[in-house]
């Protein structure tokens, strides 16, 4: 879907807005994702309406023309910014980043983020598009299913500790190959991002508690605090 938007050269981002316009109401029908487009500023542009009923408003010309520090609660939209303007000042494209999204009434949703800068004919980022999409409702009927849920089971009770792919692949009884290819079928994500999405989750629960940071990495797995503030940022 991202790359489609760039497949023409673009003079600059209101063209492509333009050239979005008659397909723009599909982007509202898609379930469990999140598209937008936004400025060299990092202000929204565009957006479907699964951003707008999720961030608590009804209309999206109140989110165009903000950023998603305006938008989303203060813990994490300025973590969302600072993410937008590194893409927006080298071009990196983000692509498949685990997130967890915070949104209207503190409902948290796993998602997977693309992101990519948006040039003109020249070569100048003029902004960024990108999708976020739901993890979805695991394959129950996978025949793997069942050794993975061991899997799971195993990251979520021992994330605390450092885990290796040796030892997922022993409780599964799968090559490395085997558990990365099976783990992205059910989970739509790979093992150290299942590792990643626990430890996530539990220190996104201690925040609520009066706990310092260096306590928060070291019941979730992290050896110093400034290990779990990388980690915590780039999955957020």
């Amino acid at each position: 879907m991202i790359d489609v938007l760039l497949t023409t050269p673009l003079h600059d981002l209101d063209q492509l807005l333009a050239s979005l316009t008659l397909v723009a109401p599909l982007f509202d029908t898609i379930p469990g994702v999140v598209f937008f487009v936004k400025d060299a500023h990092a202000r929204y542009a565009l957006v479907n309406q699964t951003l707008v009923q999720r961030c608590g408003f009804k209309e999206k010309s109140q989110i165009v023309g903000l950023t998603a520090e305006e938008v989303f609660p203060a813990r994490f939209g300025p973590l969302y910014t600072a993410q937008d303007r590194r893409v927006l000042a080298d071009g990196r494209q983000l692509s498949g980043q685990l997130e967890l999204h915070l949104y209207y009434g503190n409902q948290p949703i796993w998602c997977l983020t693309h992101k990519i800068a948006l040039r003109d004919q020249h070569g100048a980022i003029i902004g960024l598009a990108g999708i976020s999409r739901d993890l979805q409702i695991l394959q129950t009927t996978h025949p793997a299913y069942q050794k993975l849920v061991e899997v799971d089971a195993y990251i979520r009770e021992h994330f605390a500790r450092p885990i290796t792919l040796e030892q997922l692949t022993a409780i599964a009884g799968l090559s490395i190959a085997q558990l990365e290819r099976h783990c992205k079928r059910i989970f739509q994500l790979t093992p150290r991002q299942m590792i990643h999405k626990a430890r996530l989750g539990e220190a996104s629960r201690l925040l609520q508690e009066d706990l310092s940071i260096t306590e928060i990495a070291l019941r979730c797995g992290y050896t110093d605090h400034s290990a779990f503030s990388r980690q915590f940022k780039a999955l957020t």
